[in-house]
């Protein structure tokens, strides 16, 4: 069965938040697929900046390419899940403007090094966990079941459950609670307090 993947591309329009920024420097500019035909805007307003791309799911390919030509990066959308994911993997500063807020702020070390410690801390719960559900999407480009069954090869001192389901849901999850953590392998923006993505696990299971 072929795929049709249509772009939902936002209407709001992206100059008034524009306004609000203030960055020094060379700007490399990114955006979610709902803003990325808006970025050829954003560089005629600031004539100091560089198109970077999009930023999807957990791949920020596009943007880590132009890191050496930037002072910092400047992404159009909402959420912080991927200006996170730019600073951990470029140490670039990162700056967020959320057109459907009109809101311009700075992702703050302080806000990343408690990113990191909440990671740490779900890592230190799975490696003490004894039983642990693995989430595998049914969806395209989500589904991993290979990665389910190398988790579960790997860690063989644990009771490794693997949960193959369409949407992922944290209110679906509480239906389990003998499960004491949850390992996505789908894609890493499904976040909760008990829930580990795949990659942030030891790589020997890789």
């Amino acid at each position: 069965m072929k795929l049709l993947f249509i772009p939902a591309k936002s209407k709001e329009d992206i100059t008034p938040v524009l306004k609000k920024v203030k960055i020094k420097g060379k700007i490399g500019l990114i955006a979610s697929v709902q803003y990325l035909d808006q970025l050829e805007k954003a560089k005629k307003y600031f004539k100091n900046s560089v198109i970077c791309g999009q930023v999807l799911g957990c791949n920020t390919g596009d943007a880590e390419k132009k890191k050496d030509m930037i002072d910092a990066y400047l992404f159009i959308g909402s959420g912080r899940f991927h200006p996170l994911d730019i600073f951990r993997k470029t140490g670039k500063p990162t700056y967020m403007a959320n057109p459907a807020t009109n809101e311009f702020s700075q992702l703050t070390a302080k806000e990343f090094v408690n990113f990191e410690k909440q990671k740490k801390g779900r890592l230190l719960k799975f490696l003490n966990a004894e039983k642990v559900g693995i989430l595998v999407s049914s969806k395209p480009h989500q589904y991993n079941l290979q990665t389910a069954y190398r988790i579960k090869e790997h860690f063989k001192d644990k009771e490794c459950l693997i949960f193959l389901c369409n949407n992922i849901r944290q209110e679906d999850l509480e239906n389990f609670p003998e499960v004491e953590i949850w390992v996505n392998t789908a894609c890493p923006r499904i976040e909760g307090k008990n829930i580990i993505n795949a990659s942030d696990l030891p790589k020997q299971h890789e």
